[in-house]
């Protein structure tokens, strides 16, 4: 027999039974798809935070309190990051850094009749610039207010419409702020989600007003960041810090600090890390279904041997080698799975569109994956139809003659 006539004749007997090779390939397309929907969703959510997180800008660093440990036991309360603590790496960094104290809590802001809660954040106005902020009305306040202690307010693009009022009436206008009023100065331009912040909805005021006017005298900062110009200034401003911060925390050279610093970098990997880690699961589940698929193609590729015995021992009777039967039954599983896997990525692609239309979340498929998810589904069709055909060819073609 010629190749070409036993390719002919397998996909004969995959046509000569429709139904039965759908159903057959039904594991392999609800297993693929599976697979290529769940990476999709994890790959879409990483690209998601990376981008969130890009907006963070990646050549920020936030420095936070930390418990002093020694030999992995803490050793003393955490010590607090201070006002202090981010004037001296303004002063003393050589103008690598620029810096930005920042104490937060969520509190209840009222205007008219209108009532929300939002974040609320005490920053220097190098805040704005370090995270991209800009102004969309108004403007935003200074140094003079920071010293001056001003009530004043810096509104997220949100906060006006969850206040009631249109953003430029709410210009020059008094809200209140945990029942104290503050004027506001401006309007921030639409940011989204950045990381896991909402800055558009969220208030920014002075840090001073913040510690002492906002939150009743609280002194401690819940963080200090520090922007350097380049990623490359990174190990550089990491120096810098650590040697301000140890001076002014009475810290000893060799012994272990109350602060730590992050860039959003880490971040990035950190959720990279646990995102692939989910993905890789979800796909471990998909993976159970192409296996069920395999034996599924296995069993039914069993009993096409049985059924086609005669067949078997007349072609064996007209010269057929065991090369070529063998061939031939690999090959129908080979189609079978190919063919499951091209329906299966094709149910992939469509179920990951349609859950962003009608869920909103992103999806990404990468194009690896389906690539490799063919190839498996391939290798599947092989190991599957791998004893059906050695069964195949071992007939004896006088007792297949014979088989009733």
């Amino acid at each position: 027999m010629l190749i070409s006539e036993i390719i002919w004749v397998a996909l004969g007997a995959i046509r000569a039974n429709k139904l039965r090779s759908f159903l057959t390939t039904l594991g392999i397309i609800i297993g693929v798809s599976a697979v290529i929907a769940m990476v999709s969703l994890g790959e879409g959510a990483q690209q998601v935070v990376e981008d969130q997180i890009s907006q963070m800008g990646t050549n920020v660093l936030t420095i936070r309190a930390d418990q002093r440990r020694s030999g992995g036991v803490s050793t003393q309360d955490t010590e607090d990051l201070s006002v202090t603590d981010a004037e001296a790496l303004r002063i003393e960094t050589s103008g690598l850094l620029t810096i930005s104290p920042e104490i937060s809590s969520r509190v209840q802001l009222s205007y008219l009749r209108w009532n929300s809660s939002n974040q609320v954040r005490g920053i220097w106005p190098e805040y704005f610039e370090m995270y991209n902020l800009n102004i969309e009305h108004g403007g935003i306040f200074d140094q003079g207010h920071v010293g001056g202690r001003r009530r004043v307010a810096v509104l997220g693009f949100a906060v006006p419409e969850q206040l009631g009022t249109p953003a430029p009436l709410l210009i020059g206008k008094t809200i209140q702020i945990r029942g104290q009023p503050f004027e506001v100065l401006g309007i921030l331009e639409e940011k989204g989600d950045a990381g896991f912040n909402r800055p558009d909805e969220e208030v920014y005021v002075p840090t001073s007003t913040a510690q002492y006017r906002v939150f009743g005298g609280r002194a401690r900062l819940s963080s200090i960041f520090a922007q350097v110009p380049s990623p490359d200034d990174m190990d550089g401003a990491y120096g810098e810090i650590d040697r301000v911060l140890r001076r002014e925390h009475r810290i000893r050279p060799g012994e272990e600090v109350d602060f730590s610093i992050r860039n959003s970098s880490d971040l990035v990997e950190t959720f990279n890390a646990t995102t692939q880690t989910f993905t890789l699961l979800l796909a471990g589940i998909g993976s159970i279904s192409l296996l069920v698929g395999g034996i599924g193609i296995m069993n039914i590729m069993l009993v096409s041997v049985t059924e086609r015995t005669r067949e078997i021992g007349v072609r064996k009777a007209l010269g057929a080698r065991r090369r070529q039967i063998r061939f031939q039954f690999l090959l129908e599983a080979l189609v079978l799975c190919v063919m499951g896997g091209i329906m299966g990525v094709a149910a992939g692609v469509g179920a990951a569109g349609l859950i962003t239309r009608t869920q909103g979340w992103d999806t990404a498929i990468d194009w690896y994956i389906v690539i490799g998810a063919v190839a498996i589904s391939a290798a599947i069709g092989l190991a599957a139809g791998t004893w059906p055909a050695h069964r195949a060819a071992r007939l004896d073609p006088i007792d297949a003659l014979r088989y009733e």
